[in-house]
């Protein structure tokens, strides 16, 4: 994945939990996509439209398309730093994801998510991105 032109990024650090492993210590791969939200929540922050802010404005943002490539595993007490990058936002929220070990910088996981806009007075999902994610990110850009 090429981050360069990445419009904005954001990034997390996490120390796995006990809770989110198996009996292996290893983590569950379907824990990944929670540590995605916390980075892509983290990003959506940084141009004041996390959840909160969507839904005010009148659009919901489901996800409508995840990628997880895993290489190699997250263990119990490892600190990961996850990595989020918004790639497009005219038609879409697209952002690409990076996890990688917090100390030695292994990449462990690379990921992307889809986001499409859906009006929360008529459920019609938006074929262009309402004006206000412009507005949003010209404010920080």
């Amino acid at each position: 994945m090429n981050n360069k032109n990445a419009l904005l990024s954001a990034s997390v650090e996490i120390e796995i939990p006990f809770h989110d492993c198996d009996p292996m210590q290893i983590v569950w791969h379907g824990n990944y996509a929670r540590y995605l939200e916390v980075a892509r929540c983290e990003l959506l922050r940084k141009f004041n439209y996390d959840y909160l802010e969507m839904s005010q404005s009148g659009y919901a943002w489901p996800i409508v398309d995840m990628r997880i490539k895993y290489i190699d595993s997250a263990r119990f007490t490892q600190k990961i730093r996850v990595e989020a990058h918004l790639k497009e936002y005219e038609t879409r929220l697209k952002i690409d994801y990076l996890i990688f070990d917090a100390l030695t910088h292994k990449r462990l996981t690379k990921a992307y998510t889809v986001q499409v806009a859906v009006e929360l007075s008529s459920s019609q999902m938006q074929y262009a991105s309402p004006p206000i994610v412009a507005q949003k990110l010209a404010e920080v850009l």
